[in-house]
Formats: C-alpha cells, structure tokens, sequence
C-alpha cells in the first residue's frame, strides 16, 4: 500500500522532490494548502492572545487543547506542500481515474485534530469521561479507516469497504453530539454555546465524506485534485479555526460557568433526572 505512495523502497528522497514539483505546478492545489497554512498562523497567535487572560483549570485546559488545532494543521499542510504527505496512486480497476494525488497526510492530520475538537466539546459540556473517551477512540478510528480508504489500490471494493466501516464510526460520533452530550451540556449550563458548536460542528464534518464521495479518491465527478483539495481545505478552515475562535471567546468571557461546569467532575450528564 504505502509503496504506491512511495514509488518503491528507497525511492522517498528522489520522490519528495517530485510530489513537491507537483504541487507547486497546480496553482490551485498549492493554494488550498498555502491558504491554511497562513491562517492556521494568524489563528494560533489569535487563540494565544485570546486566552492570556484565562486562569481557571478546565478554562485553560480548552484553551491549551483549541489552541492546538491550528499548531497540528500548520504541521500538516507544511508536510503536504513539502510533498512528504502527498502522493500519485494507481487507482484500482473499476475506479474512473487511473491513477489520482492522494494527500494522505490530511488523515494523519484529522486523527490529532478532530479528537482536540471533541475533547475541548466534551469539556465544556462536562461530558461523563468514559463517554468521551469512546467518542475520541470512534473518531481516531474513524481517521485511520479513512486513510486507509485513500490507500487501498488493490481492490475498488475494499476502498469502499473501508470507507463504509468510517462512516459507521462517524455515526458513533454523530450520535454522541447530537443525542448524549447536549444533555450533559444543559446540565452544565453551557447548552446555548455548545448547541451552536455542535450544529457546527456536525454540518461541516459531514462534509468530509461527502466530498470524499464525489472528488478524485471516490467517484471522482470532481475530477480535479486543487478542487477536491479546496474542499477539505474550506472545511478545514470553518471546522477548525472559526470553530475554535467563537469557543475561545465564549470561555474568555464565560469562566466562572466553565469552572461551575466542572463541579461535578465530569458527571453532570450522567444523572440529568436529579437536577
């Protein structure tokens, strides 16, 4: 699988050089990528300066996690402009393109980030801790699965397997934000910032496998890859850094509510009938 990637063993330093050429060659490739490189920046100095005033201990461990959301994507983008996360793969038979630029590295990328989302989520609605962790682990699971989707150049039928069994770890995860944890969220008093969060939240991250399904790695009816590419980039820069902004300024100008949220040690949500 990874040899695709790579071109063969031994063949990664004469290969970055070319996935770089590549990029740089697709003006509009190396633009959804350029693009969130300057704002994952400009993002991250704007959370540091946001929270400089932040002090209690669940308020600054939100600020500490959505501040590495945009750290992680700076990485990320950075390894794909490099060409270190970007490859061309000879699709399977059966698939509309023969061979398609898998930006691999994105996967890697959402499997650090997404689960900063959810954590900064599941803390500001004081979710039960073991619900939360089974919520991050479908999320990771949910990236790896996906990654491996993007990978498999042996059988159509496996890519689509592979990305059937993500959607059903999204599922978990969807589950989880609009059915369990607003309930932990009212509880916690944080219903209204959260509700708009989650909304967020769920549109946009639906967005992923669809544009999954119709660009360059599904059915290809986008056949180019800097559109495919400005599709994740857009979700990105919406799910990520405006997500993060209107949760940073809510705990800037909400603590005390954050910190009354942690009262009750993450169990709030776990018995609403004795409120």
């Amino acid at each position: 699988m990874f040899e695709a990637v790579l071109g063969g063993e031994g063949a990664l330093p004469a290969l970055v050089p070319l996935q770089a050429d590549l990029i740089q060659g697709d003006q509009l490739l190396s633009s959804s990528l350029w693009v969130n490189v300057a704002l994952a920046g400009l993002a991250a100095l704007l959370f540091a300066y946001m929270g400089r005033n932040v002090r209690g201990d669940r308020a600054r461990m939100i600020w500490v996690v959505t501040l590495f959301i945009p750290l992680v994507s700076i990485s990320s983008y950075l390894g794909l402009l490099s060409g270190v996360t970007i490859g061309v793969l000879e699709m399977p038979a059966g698939h509309p393109l023969d061979e398609a630029v898998s930006q691999w590295g994105r996967y890697l990328t959402w499997a650090f980030s997404t689960p900063l989302i959810l954590a900064a989520l599941g803390w500001l609605a004081d979710v039960d801790r073991a619900d939360l962790l089974a919520v991050v682990a479908a999320d990771i699971g949910m990236c790896l699965t996906g990654l491996a989707a993007a990978l498999t150049t042996s059988s159509l039928l496996m890519r689509w397997v592979f990305y059937a069994v993500s959607c059903v770890f999204f599922a978990v995860v969807l589950y989880a934000l609009v059915f369990k944890w607003p309930v932990s969220a009212e509880a916690a008093g944080t219903s209204e910032i959260f509700s708009t969060l989650r909304a967020l939240t769920v549109v946009l991250w639906l967005g992923y496998p669809i544009v999954w399904a119709v660009g360059i790695e599904g059915l290809a009816l986008v056949e180019s890859a800097g559109l495919t590419s400005w599709g994740y980039s857009a979700l990105d820069i919406l799910a990520k850094y405006v997500f993060a902004f209107l949760l940073l300024r809510w705990v800037a100008d909400n603590e005390s509510v954050v910190e009354s949220a942690g009262s009750g040690a993450g169990t709030a949500g776990a018995t609403p009938a004795d409120d």
